[in-house]
């Protein structure tokens, strides 16, 4: 389960593709099925959420790993890397990061 907290010392990919409309449906249902295929089963994987802007022209993947050698360990990965291919093919453009948590606010 996603936990986001300073606390806790992950990595977390932040990757926001831009895509047409017509595409936004097909690239959320390849990220979803990527993790659940994939990406949930590979060392250091915490967690993933696929999230698609109101407007149809981005998806968001906010995705946690154990560490950043976890997530880099994974673009090595032949099958993962057969899936963010497919993802990028669907894509106008991607902007993937690392991240860590600076604050956290609740009411």
């Amino acid at each position: 389960m996603t936990r986001i907290s300073t606390e806790a010392p992950i990595a977390t990919l932040i990757n926001v593709f831009t895509v047409q409309p017509d595409q936004q449906r097909a690239l959320a249902d390849l990220l979803a099925q990527a993790t659940e295929e994939v990406m949930q089963h590979l060392p250091g994987f915490i967690s993933a959420n696929i999230h698609t802007s109101t407007d149809g022209t981005k998806v968001t993947n906010y995705a946690q790993w154990r560490s950043a050698e976890d997530f880099h360990a994974m673009l090595g990965n032949p099958v993962a890397r057969e899936h963010m291919q497919r993802a990028a093919e669907l894509a106008e453009r991607y902007e993937p990061h690392l991240y860590t948590v600076e604050s956290v606010h609740q009411r």
